[in-house]
């Protein structure tokens, strides 16, 4: 019975957890916005809505050495819906953007 009650705490505890911000999490949601206007190139037909979540992802392989923290949000302008990326070192205390990337959520065919 204690470990069901313990397995139980557990279970309630990692919800928790998982709300903590990744402390880059400010700088995504601030760049997320250029980015989605840089990418769209046109005059704006609506305006630019962001997801107010960051989710962390899996850290990625750098290129060279050690991996990359991995933020994904979700804008929107009108209809489109676009994921973005941000890829930052693994850098106590600092938010080194490393790399970005943006796609759109449509079906290519």
């Amino acid at each position: 019975m204690k470990r069901i009650v313990a397995t139980l705490l557990l279970v309630l505890a990692m919800p928790a957890s998982a709300l903590a911000d990744h402390p880059c999490a400010d700088d995504a949601r601030r760049r997320a916005a250029d980015l989605l206007a840089f990418h769209f190139e046109q005059h704006l037909p609506a305006p630019i809505d962001l997801e107010s979540d960051v989710s962390e992802l899996p850290p990625v392989r750098a290129p060279v050495g050690a991996a990359f923290d991995v933020l994904e949000i979700w804008g929107h302008i009108y209809r489109a819906d676009y994921r973005m990326r941000f890829l930052y070192a693994q850098i106590p205390g600092t938010c080194a953007l490393m790399g970005q990337e943006i796609l759109e959520n449509s079906d290519p065919s």
